[in-house]
């Protein structure tokens, strides 16, 4: 019997929806549904929910937070049934405690850390971080099938993950510092770079992520 995914991408008007919906067709089964939604009831019918991002972490977390049902939705999908669940860049950021852009926003708290902003210090350093930039693994994970360190992927972003704890650590990339590129336990995971924009190995890592159960 053929496993179908039900793939949900969060339509709160603060995501890139064109390009993950085509970079996950492409790699999808013809079978499998995508649907861009932003209503709660379709994550309760989702095997897989995706959250995108882009713009300040202030602006994304007030606008998921109205659209309404959406954060319990994804909570009972992430956290009660434990089925996957993938941030991409501004959502992976949401998936902590709180950020500081613009101003201190409480996040969705799954995962133990906070997000900053990148050291201006070093002028030869330029911000926003826009570029390919390649991964060190830290430590196996299914959606790293076949992905390995000085693998490269593109990020956009002025604002990285503080940590608070190691083992949420997945796999880094080196601007400056070392910045958490990919972040997560079990079915949630948060990816800082666009895995959309990341040509074949972005493809293989949402290729990954659909294999996942």
């Amino acid at each position: 019997m053929i496993d179908v995914n039900h793939i949900a991408i969060i339509d709160y008007g603060a995501g890139n929806l064109h390009s993950v919906h085509a970079a996950l067709r492409r790699v999808a089964q013809p079978e499998d549904r995508i649907m861009v939604t932003h209503d709660p009831h379709d994550i309760a019918h989702a095997t897989h929910v995706i959250l995108p991002g882009v713009g300040s972490f202030g602006d994304c977390i007030t606008a998921l937070t109205q659209c309404t049902g959406m954060i319990e939705a994804i909570e009972h999908h992430a956290r009660v049934l434990k089925k996957p669940f993938l941030g991409i860049c501004v959502g992976m950021q949401m998936l902590l405690e709180r950020g500081h852009e613009h101003g201190v926003h409480a996040g969705l708290g799954w995962i133990e850390g906070e997000v900053v902003m990148l050291d201006r210090s070093d002028p030869s350093m330029r911000i926003p971080h826009m570029g390919w930039n390649e991964l060190t693994v830290h430590r196996p994970h299914p959606l790293l099938d076949e992905i390995v360190t000085g693998d490269h992927v593109y990020f956009v972003h002025s604002y990285y993950a503080r940590l608070a704890r190691n083992d949420s650590l997945i796999a880094s990339t080196y601007y400056g510092t070392p910045i958490p590129a990919m972040i997560g336990y079990e079915n949630i995971i948060g990816v800082q770079f666009h895995p959309e924009k990341s040509h074949k190995i972005g493809a293989k890592i949402l290729e990954n992520f659909l294999k996942m159960r």
